[in-house]
């Protein structure tokens, strides 16, 4: 591999003349004081790579010559030449030269050109761009805070893909410019595909649409025909009548006497009506006083009846349970008693067995006693199995017998039980008879006051019908002063929304301005309903300076809990600009137009709002012009009409409502004095009319006794359900478990029988078998001591214990279970105590219920008796003035009946004459409208004689009067003759009226289904002819256009691509191979094969548009990014990042400055170390201050200074090879006698 051999300088900076520093070994340290010129050796090098002056720290290039930075230059020239060695020996020299303001460049003493200079120094791997060789002071400090931008433009220099970026930037805006264009082609393209389509139906439809307004007008024109007709023959009619009914019956002064007659009985009657109404007010009056008390009354009867029932209930349950408790006590006596008596039994047994045992106690041979048991133990060995079969049986039928007694204990509780149980059904099922005969005589009482209350009922009906009218006409009139007001509730809410804008003026009295409707209003009133429509859900809204004032009213608004409020902060509005060309549009005026500004001061702030809400809608005075502006022209506005019909850009079209309306009265006040007026009348009379309510204060009485009744039996029904579906089934499911439970006891012990005498059969097979084999080995002995086996032996001397031990056991089962039974039995004694306390406490609370409901009722029954002798003095007042009434009434309805029939026989002779008439009008008014609406329609009616009047100024209807006009179009009408030959025969020859309500029926239908039909059928485009044409030109331009921008798209996409692909290829190149190495790098670095270095990509598919996000995992650390690190661990981790660069464009050498800066002692080392191994593989030159740098290189270059002039630099080279580190400990004085020796000064 190549190697840096020296560098020549001649008067370049700080050195003076020509030196030449050098020679460079495989590593290099560079030492020397602070000033004295170390790091002019890297300008030097990068002086010579080509590098511009502005790079080396000066801002021309004469000012690198010595002595120029005084003033002084010691030449007017200055050179620097590097001496080159390759792997086979061959040097090559690159000089540059500083001649004038320029510099010349030489390769072996031949001048080239920069671009041949560096293109040789590229051949031997010096890329000067890239600055592949030198890592300058700072560098290090610097690459570890740099962001993750700034480590992909590391990587675009050293890739040399930056080269490509201006090109990439360039390519990209124009491939985006290229597919804008061709998508505004294509979308041009589409529309014009679209509007040819829309033209093709344009025709189509204008054909068939006017195909159905020619039918249609013919068969209004028969419809008209054939209604002028049979009108002209009623009119004919109705005129002959009229001239039949002449004479009226001359009546009226005979009507005048008998009403004079039936108005002074009325006054009478009158009077005395209003005498018997006085009277009904003060009973009614004490009906109220006395409902309450009364009412009351019930209640608290109902109560103690209630309470007392519950009372007598829990006593009985009471003395049931002390009777029980009685029993349970009885028997945990006898219980008691039954265990005393055991175990007197038991000792009295332990001591007469005893005492036979000490008398049938007789002495045993020694030695026999002794054989005796050395057999026994055998026969036990022998018989081990057996034996413990014997036991295992014998435990299991205990465990039986065990389980046995408890059963059969079990079954005599469940037994005593059911008894229980029975006994409480029988007493639920009494219970129950008793209540269902109280729940009879309830519903009879209520079905009694239930009638009683539809009678009342129905005599109080027809004083409410009249209520109910005036009701409705007070309903409508205050409907209309609501709509006047907006409502009350609208009124309230305005107060609210008041107080909330006068505390958001208070809180921020600059910035809050206030609602949009108080600034503003048109010009005009014609308008109003216009700009309300605009101005929508905004006319209320709120005007705030600035976003941040609307977010804290926000707040304000929902911690002072208010109603919502919509804010327009100005300074946060998206105005658009206004479209001035529609000033111009004819019939039209922008909205912004239309709106005037009560504050000239604001009016600049306010106008970006109002702008902001209408945008560039227009007001046109008619809905034809409102849509024909929105939709007819070459692009879409958004229209409004004066009546608030709204035609938006998108094709919704939205009417002016009454909800429109109501919101446009905010614009001005309106007069409510005659409303006002009305309500108060209304309300007048509705208080007269409440005054005919009767006999109400007697319902309601009758009401609360149903009540009370109710009461009654709502409780007897939820007791009598509560017995029958609760008490009485749990009751009887109950016994039903109990005796399913005994039944189950009973199989178990009859199964426990069977089982203990199958286990007692085997137990005594399996002794035969232990006693058979006993007699074989008690054999001998039984024959020597004269017995017929061993067991008679063991009876005659072991009978008294065995007999003891059996009764012992016998005992104690029968004590465990008197025991537990006991236990059990006072458990059960506790409980049933508890419950009878509990009992006991709740009759006291029950029988103090009842004395304190007692008292309330005898109290409430005196308030009651005395009302009810007040009432019934009223009521004996009452039947009299009743009694004066009728009287009256009888003569004043024998004087009206008569009034009446008068008045009948001449109304009906008025009412035949009035209705020809009516009927006569009606018929000519028809006729009227006929021919207005065929004029309006332009249908052509044929008139043998006459012509149609001008009829078109003058609106007539049924309740017109007759004027002179009126009857002057009549006539000139009647004269017109009306050619009838198109109608036919056929409908002219009708005879019935039914036959002619069918047939105008028919013929209405017919018009009305074309009418319906071209109502759906939209009005098409009459122009599409001409139109198309157009279309198909425009049509052609805007393909061409398409196709011509989408092959200017496709090649700008190929001359992106191409240049995309070079530049990913060259970073990716560089990246790839740094993400490998720098791992390695790390780990070698940190000396730790846990250490961890990953880069990684923050845009994978285009990695130089994002950044390199470099994290590491130090020794002993967790994963981190590289900002987390400490200093000396950013600083290894930097170098690492260095050197794995430096590994994709190696140099032949590397020269450092100072990068130990940042590293502490410890990470020195490991740098070092690392940097004595790579020296294997390349030249390293390293400038540093530190020992541990310089102890381990092979050629030591020590820079020092010198003063004339001005400051100049010198160098000492020592070549540090002969003296290894491990001889240090030789002696200081013979290491520096020895150094000298290989010393060279520069002079």
């Amino acid at each position: 591999m190549g190697f840096l051999k020296q560098i020549e300088v001649e008067n370049f900076k700080s050195w003076r003349g020509e030196q030449v520093i050098g020679p460079f070994n495989r590593f290099n340290c560079i030492i020397g004081t602070n000033g004295s010129g170390k790091s002019n050796v890297m300008d030097a090098l990068s002086f010579a790579m080509g590098e511009r002056a502005a790079s080396l720290r000066v801002k021309h290039t004469r000012d690198l010559i010595h002595g120029a930075h005084i003033g002084k230059p010691v030449s007017d020239t200055a050179s620097v030449a590097m001496r080159y060695c390759d792997d086979h020996g061959e040097e090559t020299v690159f000089c540059r030269r500083i001649v004038g303001h320029s510099s010349e460049y030489y390769v072996n003493g031949l001048q080239v050109t920069l671009a041949k200079y560096t293109e040789r120094l590229e051949d031997i791997g010096i890329v000067t761009k890239s600055r592949n060789c030198l890592v300058f002071q700072g560098a290090v400090e610097s690459i570890a805070m740099k962001d993750p931008k700034e480590r992909t433009k590391i990587f675009e220099r050293i890739s040399q893909s930056r080269e490509y970026a201006e090109d990439y930037d360039k390519k990209k805006e124009a491939l985006q410019k290229a597919k804008e264009d061709t998508q505004f082609h294509f979308n041009k393209k589409r529309s014009a595909i679209v509007e040819r389509k829309q033209v093709s139906q344009d025709k189509v439809e204008a054909q068939k649409y006017q195909g159905l307004l020619d039918d249609l007008n013919q068969s209004r024109l028969q419809l008209s025909l054939f209604e002028l007709y049979y009108n002209e023959k009623s009119i004919s009619a109705f005129s002959d009548a009229l001239r039949e009914q002449q004479v009226v019956a001359a009546k009226n002064q005979d009507l005048e006497r008998w009403e004079q007659t039936v108005k002074g009985h009325k006054k009478e009657h009158g009077r005395l009506t209003r005498e018997l109404q006085h009277i009904q007010e003060e009973i009614r009056a004490q009906e109220q006083i006395l409902s309450q008390p009364q009412s009351q009354y019930i209640k608290a009867k109902v109560n103690t009846s209630h309470h007392m029932k519950k009372a007598e209930q829990l006593r009985a349950a009471l003395q049931k349970g002390l009777r029980q408790r009685a029993m349970k006590e009885e028997e945990l006596a006898e219980g008691r008693r039954e265990i005393a008596n055991l175990d007197r039994a038991w000792k009295s047994c332990e001591r007469q067995i005893q005492e036979e045992g000490v008398s049938l106690r007789r002495d045993i041979q020694l030695d026999a006693y002794q054989q005796y048991k050395e057999l026994k133990e055998l026969a036990r060995r022998q018989g081990a199995v057996l034996s413990q079969q014997v036991e295992k049986l014998h435990r299991e039928v205990m465990a039986e017998s065990e389980k046995k007694a408890f059963d059969q204990c079990k079954k005599k509780e469940l037994e005593t039980a059911i008894r229980t149980s029975q006994s409480q059904l029988e007493d639920l099922t009494l219970r129950t008879e008793k209540l269902e005969e109280y729940t009879k005589s309830c519903k009879a009482s209520l079905e009694e006051y239930r009638q009683q209350e539809k009678s009342l009922s129905e005599e109080l009906q027809s004083g409410r019908q009249r209520t109910e009218e005036v009701n409705e006409e007070l309903g409508q009139v205050l409907e209309e002063l609501s709509t006047a007001r907006l409502d009350s509730q609208e009124s309230r809410r305005q107060q609210q929304r008041k107080e909330a804008l006068e505390m958001l003026r208070r809180q921020y009295p600059e910035t809050v301005y206030g609602r949009l409707v108080d600034f503003c209003s048109p010009v005009h009133k014609k308008y109003q309903l216009a700009v309300t429509k605009v101005f929508g859900h905004y006319m209320n809204a709120i005007v705030v300076a600035s976003d941040k004032v609307a977010r804290d009213c926000i707040g304000f608004l929902k911690q002072e809990r208010a109603t919502r409020e919509t804010f327009l902060p100005i300074d946060y509005l998206q105005v658009s600009p206004l479209n001035e060309r529609l000033r111009n549009v004819r019939g039209a005026r922008m909205v912004m137009d239309v709106v005037q500004w009560h504050s000239e001061a604001a009016a600049s702030q306010l106008r970006t709002v109002v702008q902001f809400v209408c945008g560039n809608a227009l007001v046109c005075e008619t809905i034809q012009e409102a849509r024909r502006i929105a939709y007819d022209g070459p692009e879409r506005l958004m229209t409004v009409a004066l009546d608030g019909t709204m035609f938006a850009k998108s094709g919704v079209i939205s009417g002016g409502s009454s909800d429109l309306r109501n919101k446009a009265r905010r614009w001005d006040e309106k007069d409510m004095t005659q409303l006002k007026e009305r309500k108060e009348k209304l309300t007048a009379e509705m208080r007269g009319l409440m005054k005919l309510k009767r006999k109400e204060s007697e319902l309601k009485q009758i009401q609360i006794q149903a009540q009370g009744a109710q009461t009654r039996l709502k409780y007897s029904t939820a007791e009598l359900d509560n017995l029958r579906k609760k008490n009485i089934h749990n009751c009887q499911a109950d016994i039903s478990r109990m005796e399913s439970e005994l039944a189950n006891v009973e199989s178990r012990i009859q199964m426990q029988k069977e089982s203990v005498t199958v286990q007692d059969a085997q137990m005594r097979s399996t002794r035969d078998q232990i006693d058979q084999m006993e007699d074989l080995v008690f054999a001998e002995f039984c024959a020597e001591i004269g017995i017929l086996n061993i067991r008679e032996y063991e009876e005659e001397n072991l009978k008294h214990q065995t007999e003891l031990d059996k009764k012992r056991l016998e005992f104690e089962s029968q004590h465990t279970r008197l025991s537990a039974q006991l236990q059990y039995e006072q458990d059960q004694l506790d409980q049933q105590k508890k419950k009878l306390d509990k009992l006991e406490e709740t009759i006291a609370k029950e029988e103090k219920a009842v004395a304190d409901q007692r008292k309330e009722e005898e109290k409430l029954l005196e308030a009651v008796e005395e009302s009810q002798t007040k009432l019934l003095e009223l009521k004996n007042h009452l039947l009299l003035t009743k009694s004066q009434v009728a009287d009256a009434k009888a003569e004043l309805d024998q004087k009206t009946q008569s009034l009446q029939e008068t008045s009948r026989e001449l109304v009906k002779l008025q009412r035949g004459v009035i209705s020809v008439e009516t009927a006569l009008e009606q018929k000519r008014l028809a006729k009227h409208n006929l021919l207005l609406a065929c004029e309006i329609q332009g249908l052509s009616i044929t008139l043998l004689s006459g012509s149609l009047p001008d009829i078109g100024q003058l609106q007539l209807d049924v309740e017109s009067q007759s004027t002179s006009a009126t009857m002057d179009i009549y006539e000139r009408e009647a004269q017109l003759v009306i050619d009838y030959s198109d109608l036919g025969r056929q409908l002219m020859n009708l005879q019935t009226e039914e036959e002619v309500e069918a047939q105008l029926e028919r013929m209405r239908e017919s018009v009305s289904s074309i009418d319906t039909v071209l109502q759906r059928t939209t009005a098409p485009n009459l122009k599409a002819l001409q139109k198309m044409r157009e279309v198909k030109d425009m049509y052609q331009d805007v393909v061409a256009g398409f196709e011509a921008s989408t092959r200017a798209a496709r090649k700008c996409n190929h001359e992106f691509e191409e240049v995309k692909a070079k530049r990913f290829r060259l970073f990716n190149r560089c990246f790839e191979h740094v993400v490998i190495e720098i791992d390695q790098i790390y780990k070698r670095l940190c000396r730790n094969t846990s250490a961890q270095a990953i880069l990684s990509a923050e845009n994978p598919d285009e990695p130089y548009l994002g950044g390199i996000i470099y994290t590491c995992v130090a020794p002993g650390k967790r994963f981190m990014a590289m900002d987390n690190l400490s200093g000396g661990e950013k600083a290894v981790a930097a170098l690492a990042l260095i050197f794995a660069i430096h590994s994709y464009r190696p140099a032949p050498f590397f020269v450092l400055d100072e990068v130990d800066a940042a590293l502490d002692n410890t990470n020195i080392g490991k740098v070092t170390s690392f940097i004595k191994e790579e020296s294997s593989n390349m030249q390293i030159i390293v400038i540093s201050l530190k020992e541990e740098f310089f102890s381990r290189a092979d050629a030591l270059l020590a820079v020092f200074s010198g003063f004339e002039e001005c400051m100049f630099s010198r160098m000492v080279t020592v070549d540090l090879r002969p003296y290894p580190l491990n001889q240090e400990d030789n002696g200081t004085q013979q290491e520096t006698d020895a150094r000298e020796e290989g010393t060279s000064v520069d002079s």
